[in-house]
């Protein structure tokens, strides 16, 4: 089998003149470190028409450059994309195509989501985002699904499906994702520390229950549900394989950019058969978990920098951080300084 050899590269000046070696993407995550369109969209618009960003590897300080010179696509991931609506018309004018992943989950009752909008300001968002663009092109996600002491399976549903009755005609597809906290004991400390120690992941029995339950719901809105990252197989409750960064979805809305086609490859020779079916086999990123669909992308986020400041958020190191460095990158800013790297190579986790 084919498998993704990585991206190509290409020589740039950076910001100082300095003739740089920068991979070439043909699409871009925004990203899943954090929440580019509430937060940093000023400064994602300026690196756009500068031609680069700067990735730093938040392991080892190894710094990537980007350059959006072959980009196709730009996934956009946000719990509040409304302070980017006004660069959409920007973005359609370079030539470069987007799609939103657009988190939308109701955890107002358990606090857990503090310094987001209400839901019904989000709902909305969510409805002029999707006659925006399309509604093929905004995709709800509900992540991570967990529960609580006083949140059981038929309650989050209730939600799920509070949430879903005003969506589904703006959208054609879901995301759900539960909640891995073993595997993030930051994720558990922070909890625990912030005064939410009942808030656990679904047992077995628990996820058939809701996923068999959310299959009822969706018999009225039809939409395209997919688990994230999601090692046991759902396809008996009508819930495919995730893929955020989405082949099938890409070849949908942008069929007209033949770059891109090219870059997606034929499209009946995508998927393998069997019960892991996973489409785009050939282009799986290689940077990411075994069970997750995604096609190949890069990022340009950093960790420790989203100031939603989400309780269950696996990429913030702490509040402390995370605020010192959005207070660094508004210095910046005002100063009329758009560093390479949104937090001007200062972040860490």
């Amino acid at each position: 089998m084919v498998r993704f050899k990585g991206w190509d590269r290409v020589q740039i000046a950076d910001d100082s003149g300095v003739t740089r070696d920068a991979i070439v993407p043909v699409i871009i995550s925004a990203s899943r470190s954090t929440d580019i369109p509430a937060f940093y969209g000023e400064w994602f618009m300026n690196r756009l028409f500068r031609g680069y960003a700067v990735w730093v590897n938040p392991w080892n300080g190894k710094r990537i450059y980007v350059s959006f010179a072959r980009t196709r696509v730009i996934a956009f991931w946000s719990k509040n994309p409304r302070p980017f609506l006004e660069y959409l018309p920007r973005i359609e004018e370079s030539g470069i195509a987007c799609y939103f992943l657009y988190t939308l989950n109701d955890y107002q009752e358990e606090g857990l989501e503090p310094r987001l909008p209400g839901m019904g300001e989000r709902e909305r968002t969510f409805l002029e985002l999707s006659d925006q663009v399309g509604k093929e092109r905004v995709v709800w996600r509900f992540d991570p699904l967990l529960l609580s002491d006083s949140l059981g399976v038929d309650d989050l549903l209730s939600r799920v499906e509070r949430i879903g009755s005003r969506l589904h005609r703006s959208t054609r597809r879901l995301v759900i994702s539960f909640v891995d906290i073993a595997k993030y004991p930051r994720v558990r400390q922070t909890l625990d520390r912030e005064g939410f120690p009942g808030v656990r992941e679904f047992s077995t029995d628990e996820m058939a229950q809701f996923c068999g339950g959310l299959q009822e719901i969706n018999t009225d809105w039809g939409l395209l549900i997919s688990a994230c990252g999601e090692e046991r197989d759902l396809s008996q409750y009508g819930i495919g394989r995730g893929q955020c960064i989405n082949g099938d979805l890409m070849r949908e809305a942008f069929s007209a950019d033949q770059e891109l086609m090219r870059f997606l490859g034929p499209a009946g020779g995508s998927r393998e058969a069997g019960q892991n079916d996973m489409p785009f086999r050939h282009l799986k990123d290689p940077g990411q978990r075994g069970a997750c669909g995604c096609i190949a992308s890069k990022d340009i986020g950093q960790y420790s920098t989203c100031m939603h400041l989400c309780r269950y958020c696996y990429a913030n190191a702490s509040t402390r951080r995370v605020e010192q460095n959005y207070r660094n990158y508004l210095a910046s800013v005002e100063g009329g300084v758009f560093p390479e790297s949104i937090t001007g190579d200062r972040e860490g986790i």
